[in-house]
């Protein structure tokens, strides 16, 4: 399977990601591998319905928005990395409204992550790669936050 090159989320949207497409992707810090995800469940229905956008891009532009609210990586992103980094004058700020978790875990994606996708055919195909991935049979090494 061939991977793209690395991306930085502090460069999204990115116009290499197919606008309907299956597949996983990797998510890295630096050489650390962080998170792989696959997009495209019931990707045949998509294609059929001839939506605009589904797939790879919608996935990975949930993750670059650092909103938590029905993403499972940028809640593992807050919760296991953004919330420990945080000192009492930045949590004394959630108070006030300045600081809202979802800003500062958009902002820590940015400022570290890259990523990089495969694109498959089916989403059979997506899923049965990505548990590959995640075992550790692809990179060598299993994901930081969701290791299978």
């Amino acid at each position: 399977m061939d991977f793209s090159q690395r991306f930085k989320f502090q460069d999204w949207p990115n116009p290499a990601i197919p606008a309907l497409a299956a597949g996983v992707y990797a998510i890295w810090h630096d050489h650390a591998f962080i998170y792989c995800g696959m997009s495209g469940r019931e990707f045949e229905k998509a294609q059929l319905a001839q939506r605009k956008k589904y797939g790879l891009v919608t996935r990975l532009a949930s993750h670059a928005s650092g909103r938590l609210s029905g993403d499972q990586f940028c809640v593992y992103v807050a919760n296991r990395l953004v919330l420990p980094s945080l000192g009492l004058d930045e949590l004394r700020k959630f108070a006030s409204g300045e600081n809202t978790l979802d800003r500062l875990t958009k902002a820590y994606i940015h400022r570290h992550f890259e990523y990089q996708f495969a694109v498959v055919d089916t989403s059979k195909q997506a899923y049965e790669l990505e548990t590959q991935i995640r075992s550790g049979a692809v990179f060598g090494v299993k994901p930081l936050l969701n290791p299978d």
